[in-house]
């Protein structure tokens, strides 16, 4: 047994992981009602479940830290009392968000402004397969972590990521491999979002830090792993892998965030802010 098994991941950690499963849990939420077909309606209802379920744990368990830490900071926009799992998920403002920019995109089609074109279905399966690829790694990795409740709130998530990355994988090969339109619309989709992944593997002194006491991940490690599991799926699925794009990064895990999350938010959090502290 690992003698510093009971090290705790940073709280920042802790929100970059639930920051990212709540943003996507909301985006595949609004297909609620509105997938191609009634199975698709539930199984998307499901993933967005999956995704809320780990946030919520995350944000538990960070809030438990930051209670019992007088040095964590506070905001005065929060809540009186206890910081609580509903302060980090409805009380925290977009540059305090740590999840990458692809989690917050629209579905709309690429290059489609949010609010004119209709979701696109494509836009959400290759979305949710490209994060899955890496989340299936990534919990693998977390569920050894010797912060003991990062270990097991990994091994949960692990299980549910491994079907969302089946779901999304099976609709990738359908949509890629079946008519012209549907080709047509995937490919497009694949060459907007994956110069996006490209912050998967950005330099973090976070990331660093927690691969160091072996709480925590580096991303960028797995990259060799990811790809293997992007290009096979692209292969069977007949598409194309666009050539990597040089130009800007995107850092959404540094607080910095594309118009869309704002409206994310104001809809996400409307409720709470405008009942603070109200139960039911």
């Amino acid at each position: 047994m690992d003698a510093r098994v009971n090290t705790h991941a940073p709280v920042e950690y802790l929100l970059h992981l639930a920051d990212n499963a709540v943003v996507l849990g909301q985006r595949n939420a609004e297909w609620c009602g509105h997938a191609p077909v009634i199975e698709e309606d539930m199984a998307m209802a499901n993933n967005s479940l999956d995704l809320i379920g780990q946030a919520r744990l995350l944000y538990q368990y960070a809030a438990e830290r930051m209670n019992a830490d007088v040095r964590a900071p506070r905001s005065a926009a929060w809540p009186a009392g206890a910081i609580t799992e509903d302060t980090l998920a409805y009380f925290r403002d977009v540059p305090d968000f740590r999840n990458y920019v692809l989690l917050e995109l629209p579905h709309s089609a690429p290059l489609v402004p949010s609010g004119v074109g209709d979701r696109d279905w494509s836009t959400t399966i290759v979305r949710n397969f490209l994060y899955s690829a890496l989340m299936v790694l990534v919990w693998e990795r977390l569920s050894q972590s010797t912060d003991a409740q990062l270990a097991a709130i990994a091994a949960k998530s692990l299980k549910e990521v491994r079907y969302h990355l089946r779901h999304s994988r099976d609709w990738l090969v359908r949509l890629g491999d079946g008519t012209d339109e549907s080709k047509r619309r995937t490919q497009a989709a694949l060459d907007w979002l994956l110069p996006f992944t490209e912050e998967f593997w950005t330099a973090s002194a976070l990331e660093s830090a927690v691969a160091d006491n072996a709480t925590g991940v580096e991303v960028a490690s797995l990259r060799g792993e990811w790809d293997a599991l992007v290009s096979d799926a692209i292969a069977e699925a007949t598409l194309t892998r666009p050539a990597p794009v040089k130009g800007y990064v995107h850092r959404g895990k540094t607080g910095v965030h594309s118009e869309h999350l704002g409206y994310l938010l104001g809809e996400m959090q409307s409720l709470a802010r405008q009942h603070p502290g109200a139960v039911w």
